[in-house]
């Protein structure tokens, strides 16, 4: 599969683009590659795709705001997260009303009735979950099966609202098109413009005969198990979303998305920053002053790190990638930061104290600090190293 250009190149705007000037960007692309223009041509349908969804995620300020920040992984993911395969029928359901505009409320015929006639298409509402996930599940990514009660399809009409083929019957007022013509007296004169059918808001048909079921809605409540997978190095707070898996739209309109909240459970052991992870190790005075060779706990299982001799309190030491993957790839995976701590007994017993009060006098054992603390430096180059 091709590697997705970026949003911003696919209109040929900048970040700091206005709405409007995104909006006139993404009319000029419909424009040139809508599918009436270019028949047959599978490129041209294939960059009208490419600018909807483009505009799509630009002109939302929240999907905006997650692919400033997190580019198309924050968008898609994988298994199917994000703006991603936007049908010819969503295009024209989102956008109708740019159609409208740009071709006069008819020129062009769209596809499935969702093109320039106007007629409009119910779109159901987004669903918002908060899903729990352990270090080590973000660590090695994880599919969940989450059980949701949402709006969907009635089964009785399939979602058509009516009660049977014959229970539906074109609008008389728009003739189908969902849209009619209004005049209206301005300073100017009489000046005419396109404007959703009232009769039947502009679904271009009226029920006659309800579903005994749905009342004519076309959904009914009932639970879904779904499938979310959820890519490795995820951060709390970051929100997902899974294209026309919300709720089910009335008479048979688009779907709307599942809005996944990521929220990161404390971790025993480590503390998170970004990719790197952050661990403390206690050591006695003895292992710190000669040197030892100890084991520390990694997401993984476990790592030897060399102690040198005289290690002191404070000592910060680097176990490369064993931390967590970056969400994009682009960088390598994080660092296991260790922080060795000597650990001071507070307990002792007497012929312990003995062997103390003998060590306390010697020469090596007294206290001769640099007052410039050159191992404080040391240690914050070795940090940000």
């Amino acid at each position: 599969m091709a590697e997705k250009r970026d949003y911003y190149e696919v209109l040929g705007v900048d970040k700091s683009a206005t709405p409007d000037e995104m909006k006139k960007a993404y009319r000029k692309l419909a424009l040139k590659y809508h599918p009436d223009r270019n028949p047959g041509d599978k490129e041209a349908e294939e960059k009208f795709k490419e600018a909807a969804e483009a505009y799509d995620v630009l002109s939302n300020p929240d999907k905006k705001a997650r692919y400033d920040q997190f580019g198309h992984a924050g968008m898609s993911g994988a298994g199917g997260f994000g703006g991603a395969g936007m049908s010819m029928d969503d295009i024209f359901s989102h956008f109708g009303d740019i159609f409208s505009d740009m071709f006069g409320g008819g020129g062009f015929s769209g596809f499935g009735g969702f093109g320039g006639g106007g007629r409009r298409v119910a779109r159901g509402s987004n669903l918002r979950i908060t899903v729990k996930l352990t270090l080590e599940e973000i660590a090695n990514g994880v599919e969940k099966k989450i059980k949701v009660r949402k709006s969907v399809p009635c089964e009785t009409c399939h979602g058509s609202g009516a009660a049977d083929k014959n229970g539906r019957k074109t609008c008389e007022t728009c003739h189908g098109s969902g849209r009619v013509a209004q005049v209206t007296q301005t300073i100017l004169g009489r000046m005419q413009q396109v404007v959703t059918c009232p009769t039947c808001h502009g679904e271009g048909e009226i029920i006659t005969t309800p579903c005994p079921a749905c009342h004519g809605e076309g959904t009914t409540k009932a639970e879904e198990v779904i499938t979310i997978r959820i890519p490795a190095g995820v951060e709390d707070g970051m929100q997902l979303s899974m294209q026309g898996k919300g709720n089910a739209a009335p008479r048979g309109g688009i779907p709307g998305d599942l809005l996944i909240l990521i929220e990161e459970l404390p971790h025993d052991l480590f503390q998170r920053d970004h990719t790197n992870l952050h661990y403390t190790h206690y050591v006695n005075f003895v292992d710190a002053a000669l040197g030892a060779s100890v084991e520390v706990p990694t997401l993984n299982g476990k790592a030897r790190l060399k102690l040198e001799a005289g290690t002191p309190s404070g000592k910060l030491l680097r176990l490369r990638g064993k931390g967590l993957p970056d969400l994009h790839g682009r960088m390598p995976k994080g660092d296991l930061i260790v922080s060795i701590q000597v650990w001071v007994p507070k307990n002792l017993n007497k012929e312990e104290k003995e062997m103390l009060q003998k060590l306390k006098d010697m020469p090596d054992m007294q206290p001769s600090p640099d007052r410039r603390d050159p191992g404080f430096f040391e240690r914050m180059k070795e940090y940000f190293s």
